[in-house]
C-alpha cells in the first residue's frame, strides 16, 4: 500500500507521456490521485494514458502545446470539465541541450529557443493553473502544489551547455519566488532536480562504459536514479504531508551534489 493516500486530488503532467514524466504520472495514479496528462503527441498520450488505467489509476490526456497560451487554456479548461479541480501541477514539459557547441560559438537564436521552449512553457502552464488555484483559495477551498523539473545543471553547469543550465537556474528562481508569492493562498511550489536517471532518454550515456567510469566515482550512492526515485518525490509533494513544506530544490541525484 502506498504510504500517501492521495484519493480525491487531481494533478497535470505536463511531458507526461514519455521519461520520468510518466514516471511521475504513474506514481501520482498509484497512489489514488486522478492525472490529467498535457502532451503534443495524441498517440503517446494514448499510450500513456492506457498503461495507467492497466494498472487501476485514473488518467486521461489532452493534447497541448505548452508554449501557446491559447493551447494551455484549452487544455486546462478541459481537465476542469473532467475532475472538477486542480490540486497539483507538475511543469515537466520542455527540452534537454541539444546544439552542444563551445559558448563563443553559439548563435543567438539558438540560445533564445531554448530558453523560449523550456520557460515559456513552465511560465504558462503554471500561470494558468495558479489562478485557477488562487480562485479556489479565496474561495476558501485549499491551495495546491506547483512544481517544476529542472537540473542539477541548474547549479553545477555543464560544458557546451550553458543555455540549457540557465534555463533550468532560471525556473528554480521561479519556483522559489512563487513559494513566497503564493504563501498566502496555501499554494506550495517547488523545483525537482535529477542527476542522471535512467530513462529511454539517457540509455546511451547510461549504457557507455567510458561515460559510466568517469560519472559514477562522482555519485556517492554508486547507481544511477531510477524513474521510481524521481516520482516518490512527486507523491509527497501531493500528499498532505507536504502542505508546510515550500521553495525546496529536491535533488534526485545519489548524493551527487554533494561531492
Amino acid at each position: 500500500m502506498n504510504r500517501f493516500d492521495l484519493t480525491g486530488k487531481t494533478a497535470i503532467v505536463t511531458g507526461g507521456n514519455g521519461g520520468i514524466g510518466l514516471g511521475m504520472a504513474t506514481a501520482l495514479a498509484e497512489a489514488g490521485c486522478a492525472v490529467h496528462l498535457w502532451g503534443r503527441n495524441a498517440a503517446k498520450n494514448a499510450a500513456a494514458v492506457e498503461r495507467i488505467k492497466a494498472q487501476g489509476g485514473r488518467a486521461e490526456a489532452a493534447i497541448c502545446d505548452v508554449s501557446d497560451p491559447r493551447s494551455v487554456a484549452a487544455a486546462l479548461d478541459e481537465t476542469l470539465k473532467l475532475f472538477g479541480r486542480v490540486d497539483g501541477c507538475f511543469a515537466n514539459a520542455g527540452v534537454g541541450g541539444g546544439g552542444r557547441r563551445a559558448f563563443i560559438e553559439r548563435p543567438l537564436e539558438e540560445w533564445r529557443q531554448l530558453l523560449s521552449v523550456n520557460l515559456d512553457g513552465s511560465f504558462l502552464t503554471l500561470q494558468a493553473v495558479a489562478r485557477h488555484m488562487v480562485e479556489r483559495a479565496e474561495k476558501g477551498e485549499a491551495g495546491g502544489r506547483l512544481v517544476v523539473t529542472s537540473s542539477v545543471a541548474s547549479l553545477y553547469g555543464t560544458a557546451r551547455n550553458e543555455h540549457y543550465a540557465a534555463s533550468k537556474a532560471a525556473l528554480n528562481a521561479l519556483t522559489r519566488a512563487l513559494a513566497v508569492e503564493l504563501a498566502r493562498y496555501r499554494i506550495t511550489a517547488h523545483a525537482i532536480l535529477p542527476g542522471w536517471i535512467e530513462t529511454e532518454m539517457t540509455k546511451r550515456a547510461t549504457n557507455d562504459e567510458k561515460f559510466v567510469n568517469a560519472v559514477m566515482p562522482r555519485i556517492p550512492m554508486r547507481r544511477f536514479g531510477k524513474p521510481e526515485d524521481f516520482a516518490a518525490i512527486a507523491v509527497y509533494i501531493m500528499s498532505d504531508a507536504s502542505q508546510y513544506h515550500t521553495g525546496e530544490l529536491f535533488f534526485i541525484d545519489g548524493g551527487y551534489v554533494l561531492f
